[in-house]
């Protein structure tokens, strides 16, 4: 196992993280700290970052560093964002900082670009998207097709930029508002009258975008509120929540659930250059990243060339299932009697590939809460996966997964709380891969191996289950028979369990 520490030296933000790996396995955040600097602050008047931004990032980094001696970190991977690309001084700062032993990259805008690229490459099921990444200097948008970056570059519209230039009256103005949105329709015309041709989802990442969606989420009382990333964020939503932020003071605003107090005076900016944005490419709403600059820095030290995950699901399951050991043996066998069961019964319930796949990584997942204790794990498996950041799972199917987890091992499957965010056959769904699940799980309930294959056969009125079995299964079939009402009304037929034994 391995460690790596990264910085993102913002604009307005430094971050550093600090990952467990194992290269080309698995990955996973063991801790991070934020720090609000505002290097960007007052850049634009005469091209200097000033004194006391110089101070506040310093001190930042000092902090960073001094983490990265005392816990055994080593060596950071410090990253300088659009305030430093931009500032006239940069070399001034960079010399200062040189003296705690840090060596800051400093990224073109292209580069950005395509770190934010990567992450989405590794963070999405999306062949082909446009990117989004607005900080508080610049916003980076991209293109990507094929999970690679297509093309891409830096534009002067970050928050806090486009704060001290335009918005400079708290609330805003009407003609500082309109003066703000002709400066970005100057800098995007036309790269979103391209985008309107192409039509793909958006992709946006930065602390802007999240606080937004985190905002909407907590109003709107969002059954998955700690998931945001993978969240949809509705354009009608992102423009109540605007249009009251704006009506409202700095001060107002911080106190808004979802919204970081350090944020509140520039979260307007970044958020009218969404709001033109989604309006002038026509689209419903933006996809939200939790991934982002750092991420891509990471998995382009983690993977090799092209530095993309080939099955980003697959991937995701094993890397939060590695947390929690379990057999291996048991999991491959619970997944080829799941599968097997699954496709006997394809006539019956018409599901395809997108549903196998949701019912394999529950096979996987579906004792992940015995780490916490035996008692109730269904319930502490449930809330692991719910809260997990499962990449290339929609919140939708996230919530599935954290339900079938859930009712793996008893009770009726529900949607509960999901149901707002499930779809209409989402409740036959679950009642189908739940019973799929289950009818394994209680052939392997010993862990005993004993089922090595089984076979599906059915008429009319019955399904018979015939398990290739080792040894005499007294204790499966018994539970078996505690659990078969699950199984019959999810299939509308009688279930026999008839063993063959070789």
């Amino acid at each position: 196992m391995q460690r790596r520490g990264i910085v993102d030296l913002g604009s307005n933000t430094a971050r550093l993280v600090d990952y467990l790996l194992e290269p080309g396995e698995w990955f996973r955040l063991a801790h991070q700290i934020r720090q609000p600097v505002r290097l960007g602050q007052g850049l634009g008047e005469d091209g200097l970052i000033s004194e006391k931004a110089m101070r506040r990032a310093g001190k930042a980094l000092e902090l960073f560093a001094q983490y990265a001696r005392s816990t055994g970190l080593g060596s950071l991977e410090v990253l300088g964002t659009s305030a430093l690309r931009d500032a006239a001084n940069r070399d001034a700062f960079l010399e200062g900082v040189a003296e705690l032993g840090l060596d800051i990259e400093v990224l073109s805008g292209e580069e950005e670009a395509k770190l934010g690229v990567l992450a989405v490459a590794n963070g999405f099921d999306f062949e082909d998207a446009v990117v989004m990444d607005l900080g508080g200097g610049s916003a980076q948008l991209s293109l990507m097709q094929g999970r690679r970056f297509a093309r891409g570059q830096a534009y002067p519209l970050g928050a806090v930029r486009l704060t001290e230039r335009f918005l400079l009256s708290d609330p805003p103005k009407k003609r500082q508002i309109a003066a703000l949105e002709a400066a970005v329709e100057d800098e995007l015309g036309s790269v979103v009258r391209e985008m309107r041709k192409q039509d793909l989802p958006l992709v946006a990442m930065g602390g802007t975008i999240r606080n937004l969606a985190r905002a909407v989420q907590k109003e709107q009382q969002y059954p998955l509120m700690e998931r945001v990333h993978g969240y949809f964020l509705k354009r009608e939503d992102l423009e109540d929540l605007l249009a009251r932020l704006l009506e409202v003071k700095a001060k107002k605003r911080a106190r808004v659930p979802g919204i970081k107090s350090d944020r509140a005076d520039i979260i307007v900016a970044g958020g009218l250059v969404y709001r033109w944005l989604m309006r002038r490419a026509r689209l419903d709403g933006v996809w939200i990243s939790g991934s982002g600059l750092r991420e891509g820095a990471l998995l382009r030290k983690l993977l090799p060339p092209p530095h993309l995950i080939e099955n980003l699901r697959a991937f995701s399951v094993q890397n939060l299932l590695q947390k929690y050991a379990q057999s291996k043996e048991h999991i491959e066998l619970m997944r080829v009697l799941s599968a097997k069961l699954f496709g006997g019964l394809k006539t019956l319930h018409g599901f395809g590939e997108r549903e196998l796949d949701l019912l394999d990584a529950a096979t996987v997942l579906q004792d992940i809460g015995l780490a916490v204790n035996y008692f109730r794990h269904d319930r502490h498996g449930a809330y692991l996966v719910s809260s997990a950041p499962l990449m290339g799972f929609t919140h939708r199917e996230q919530a599935l997964l954290a339900q079938l987890v859930r009712y793996h091992l008893r009770g009726r499957p529900r949607l509960g709380i999901y149901e707002p965010i499930c779809e209409p056959d989402d409740k036959r769904l679950l009642l189908t891969l739940a019973a799929c699940l289950r009818l394994a799980d209680h052939l392997e309930r010993p862990r005993a191996r004993r089922v090595r294959d089984l076979r599906v056969e059915i008429d009319e009125s019955e399904v018979v289950v015939r398990p290739v079995a080792v040894e005499d299964l007294g204790l499966e079939l018994w539970q078996i028979d505690q659990h078969a009402e699950l199984f019959e009304s999810a299939f509308a037929r009688r279930l026999s369990v008839e063993p063959i034994y070789r």
